[in-house]
């Protein structure tokens, strides 16, 4: 007989489970990949919006889910159901993300103002279904098994899931958008399509997940917002996360103009994407194994590097070409996956932690600020790319009136794709070295006295 859902369970997380979990992540890597390379560009290059102006509308919706994520949060800490806390939250959220998100690139008769406005609205409604079913889906490791290095393990799933999901989306939208008006509409519908069914696909292949969770719900949110102020360890992966998060997302925003303007080549956004997420598809075996080596932390610590060194590189593709190109971003490539294998499961000790030392469930709260503040940070890249380009005199246009860039434009195009990115990135792996949460500490933890 399969216990129910609230009952703590002592065997380990079936590989059913970890299919139904980590499929789920085709949701997070489409709705980050999708509108974070290919939303701003969009904007500037379809409806003729102010780089300034696009910029700042991919940014203010996710500036929104400051304030709803963590309360989702808080009210998936408190359900008690028979599909578990988690999972009616999940379904909320594949009944409203899909079709917003399709009608974000729905191509309205529009230019410039209006335009940005009819976006934005939809891209609003998009991120509230968003956090709706990312804040619960995040929590859930940390109540599957109480194991260090199983969650690690069970995170591994889910950043395949999410190197398939990246891949598709970073090759084949841009495909299928091919800088066409009627382009992004169909890939909108696309992505709206695998949206709902890897949203459904994990509500319904975590329906036997075990939940080894006994702690109760932290009554009210402004207790467990002070809870997560006074965790350092979430505290400092919180930061460490958003700067890599940051960097990413500055890199993920100037693709599409890199490969216009530096390599004059549009189809290289999808090959420059393609050498970022390969390391992903066959390098998550060696971050788990270098993360039992080196602790986590230490794995973190190599990771960034990569991903700051190659970034760095990269700057010098005007001399050196676009295969020189290609290769620094595998390097970064390699660094990005396990900055995204480790961050989760360092987030999951950290919920843990929380939990063994507190005897309070509010993983959903500290998942909720995290998402949100994953949310924000990836569209402020959106945001400093936009600045940049402003910055360097970018001219907005429509495919009707294609434009030539001025000089100071291609330099803060190649600027935002490297260096920015490499010290954005530099300031977290600094931070990763405040962090101490590791195997040995998280073994130790005992409750506090009240």
């Amino acid at each position: 007989m399969v216990p129910p859902p609230e009952a703590p369970v002592a065997d380990g997380v079936s590989r059913g489970v970890r299919l139904g979990y980590g499929v789920g992540s085709f949701c997070t890597a489409t709705f980050t990949t999708v509108p974070g390379l290919l939303l701003l560009f969009y904007l500037t290059n379809i409806l003729a919006v102010p780089a300034w102006l696009a910029g700042l509308i991919v940014f203010a919706p996710k500036a929104w889910d400051l304030f709803a994520n963590p309360l989702v949060g808080q009210w998936s800490d408190r359900t008690v159901s028979r599909w578990g806390p988690r999972r009616p939250w999940m379904l909320a959220g594949a009944l409203i993300l899909p079709v917003s998100f399709a009608l974000t690139f729905a191509g309205p008769p529009l230019k410039g103002v209006p335009a940005a406005l009819f976006v934005g609205v939809f891209f609003l409604l998009a991120a509230t279904g968003y956090a709706l079913y990312e804040v619960p889906y995040k929590a859930m490791p940390a109540e599957m098994t109480e194991d260090y290095h199983e969650r690690t393990s069970l995170l591994q799933w889910r950043m395949i899931f999410i190197a398939l999901a990246v891949a598709l989306s970073g090759i084949i939208a841009p495909e299928i958008a091919a800088h066409s008006l009627d382009g992004y509409r169909v890939m909108g519908i696309v992505c709206g399509a695998v949206l709902l069914a890897a949203m459904l696909a994990s509500f319904l292949g975590t329906a036997r997940a075990p939940f080894t969770g006994s702690a109760e719900p932290e009554a009210g949110l402004r207790a467990q917002l002070a809870a997560a102020r006074d965790s350092r360890p979430f505290l400092w992966l919180l930061g460490l996360s958003c700067a890599q998060t940051l960097a990413a997302g500055v890199m993920l925003a100037a693709a599409p103009y890199f490969a216009a303007y530096i390599a004059e080549d549009t189809s290289a956004t999808s090959t420059l994407f393609a050498a970022l997420v390969g390391p992903m598809l066959v390098t998550m075996p060696l971050w788990v194994w270098i993360a039992r080596r080196m602790d986590k932390r230490g794995a973190m610590l190599l990771s960034g590097v990569l991903f700051m060194g190659g970034a760095l590189l990269t700057v010098l593709t005007p001399l050196l070409g676009m295969v020189y190109a290609h290769a620094m971003i595998v390097i970064v490539g390699v660094g990005y996956a396990g900055l995204q294998l480790l961050q989760f499961s360092m987030l999951a000790d950290v919920i843990a932690h929380d939990s063994a030392v507190s005897g309070k469930r509010r993983g959903g709260v500290f998942t909720g600020l995290w998402t949100a503040a994953e949310n924000v940070v990836t569209a402020l890249g959106a945001l400093v790319v936009g600045a940049g380009l402003a910055m360097g005199g970018f001219v907005s246009s429509d495919p009707e009136n294609p434009v030539t860039q001025p000089g100071g434009a291609v330099t803060a195009v190649l600027l935002v794709q490297t260096v920015v990115p490499a010290l954005i990135t530099f300031a977290g792996v600094l931070m990763t070295l405040k962090y101490r949460l590791t195997a040995a500490h998280l073994a130790s933890a005992t409750p506090r006295t009240t």
